[in-house]
């Protein structure tokens, strides 16, 4: 296939694909940041930039049904291309991109994990979720009340910022691990976020499981606590920890009345060896474990959902509609309550694994297939070559890390470049006698890019060998900030409390954005939200 030769499908086929029963992926791979502006609701962000990355754990089975989309300018064309490369046979590219989709009535969202953030909405609006406000509950902590604060984001959000008290217990890990931090049935349970979705799912999780406590979302999570005038803990290092015998055996309780009440469906793993080899089906196999967990023993071919973030941010690691889903949790209880939510998300074919029985288990992070990553073959330097050649004058660093990293750390005199816009890129350079390029774990996308930038630049091209990990652990120091940028830093789409100008009207504005969010999934139409009596 060639940038020219792949079909075109208009707005209105599309648009039925999604509301059909069949499998569908539709890929946009524009920068994330400017996914973040606007896109359809259930495209993945799949940037061109890193599709060779992303693409095997996203899409795992080649003959699944993709369209491709962006907004002009031809990435869609080069995307479908790159992905008959990979061996991926049923490419079409949207016609017109998203202003076609747009142009023919349709509705464009902007935010990341969309359709998760509007389903914590719809929940909240059809279970009628408690919730306190931030003012009581600080009435209620400087009163020394009979509470307990559940942060339920990953470790490093609730490190960076929680609600003073709190305790981190992520997402899917609170009905396993509430019983031991509540025992006393009279104690109020407050679940936070950030923002909302996660403290609406984390409380209602825990009312659905039928906790005898009292629980309520905080409203707004820590931005509304900001907001409220009151500052927020950082640093803090309170972890929940792993349920003792009795809250054991309260959360598998818990677990098998939401397995009875939403219809939970258990599989083997002999089915699941089974539909391993079908290739008329994708299979997503999703340990929903604590990473600890997960590196010290999980199934050959799993991936992991960080902390139980599955439901945050469903679109981010199932990349087929209607695909099938297995929840692996040799406690159950995790992978029930993701379950449970997944199917009110509309999904029909998810199950959870009832043991591993004797299947072989893999240890370590998980490590993703990259594409075109064997045959990259790029000249290489290590960080003390590299030192050398900077300190002699005549070598320029270019960081393809996104923005974020980017400016959290780089090589000093590095320049901040978008693959995706190299050419460009690359113009905007200082004169130079090398070129050296260099990115985040482990210069991954800097071995991909070599040979691009080879075919760009009249200078030699070299790659920092082991990225720049490699130059911190050699004893180097990084420098920090915005420098040097050959290119817009608009891959990354920035969370409410970062960047520059008033945190708190981003703050105010990310809420609105929320609360706004069922208008337009009613008016949009594509999705099939459900609840349970």
């Amino acid at each position: 296939m060639n940038a020219s030769s792949a079909p075109n499908m208009s707005a209105e086929d599309l648009r039925a694909r999604i509301t059909g029963t069949s499998e569908l992926a539709l890929l946009d791979v524009r920068e994330n940041g400017i996914f973040n502006t606007n896109h359809i609701l259930c495209a993945r962000s799949v940037p061109l930039s890193r599709l060779e990355i992303l693409i095997d754990d996203l899409l795992p089975r080649k003959s699944v049904p993709i369209v491709v989309c962006d907004a002009g300018g031809g990435l869609a064309e080069q995307a479908a291309e790159r992905l008959a490369g990979f061996g991926y046979s049923d490419i079409s590219v949207l016609a017109g991109g998203i202003d076609g989709w747009e142009d023919a009535g349709y509705v464009l969202f902007s935010g990341v994990n969309v359709p998760s953030k509007a389903f914590g909405e719809f929940v909240e609006h059809r279970e009628h979720t408690p919730n306190i406000s931030a003012e009581e509950l600080h009435g209620l902590i400087e009163g020394d009340a009979d509470l307990v604060v559940l942060d339920s984001r990953p470790y490093d959000e609730y490190h960076r910022m929680n609600i003073p008290t709190g305790i981190d217990a992520p997402g899917a890990e609170l009905v396993y691990r509430v019983h031991d931090m509540a025992p006393d049935p009279a104690t109020l349970v407050v679940v936070n976020c950030a923002g909302r979705t996660r403290s609406i799912i984390g409380a209602q999780s825990l009312i659905n499981a039928g906790i005898p406590n009292k629980v309520m979302a905080l409203t707004n999570g820590t931005m509304g606590w900001v907001l409220a005038g009151y500052e927020c803990g950082k640093g803090s290092i309170d972890v929940a920890p792993p349920p003792g015998d009795a809250g054991l055996t309260a959360a598998r309780e818990a677990a098998a009345r939401v397995t009875k009440r939403y219809g939970v469906n258990f599989t083997t793993m002999a089915e699941v060896d089974g539909w391993r080899g079908n290739d008329s089906r994708s299979l997503y196999l999703i340990d929903v474990r604590t990473s600890e967990e997960y590196e010290a023993g999980h199934l050959a071919g799993a991936i992991h959902a960080p902390g139980g973030q599955l439901v945050q941010g469903t679109d981010g690691f199932v990349g087929a509609l209607n695909a099938r889903v297995v929840l692996i949790d040799d406690q159950v209880v995790r992978a029930v309550m993701s379950a449970h939510w997944l199917i009110q998300m509309g999904w029909t074919d998810v199950h959870v694994l009832d043991e591993l029985g004797s299947a072989e288990l893999v240890q370590g992070a998980h490590s993703p297939n990259v594409y075109g990553l064997e045959g990259a073959g790029p000249d290489e330097v290590d960080a003390g070559e590299l030192k050398s050649m900077l300190d002699g004058g005549g070598t320029v660093v270019v960081d393809l890390a996104d923005s974020r990293a980017y400016g959290q750390g780089h090589i000093p005199g590095a320049w901040f470049a978008v693959r995706s816009r190299l050419a460009t890129g690359l113009k905007a350079l200082p004169e130079h006698e090398n070129l050296v390029l260099t990115s985040e774990g482990g210069g991954v996308l800097a071995k991909l890019v070599a040979g691009e930038a080879a075919a760009l630049s009249s200078a030699p091209v070299s790659v920092l060998s082991g990225g720049t990990a490699a130059w911190t652990a050699a004893g180097y120091e990084l420098t920090t900030g915005p420098e040097n940028l050959a290119d817009e830093a608009d891959d990354v789409a920035l969370k409410a409390y970062d960047g520059p100008g008033d945190a708190e009207a981003r703050m105010q504005a990310y809420i609105d954005w929320e609360l706004d969010l069922p208008r337009l999934i009613e008016e949009d139409g594509t999705s099939d939200f459900r609840t349970f009596e």
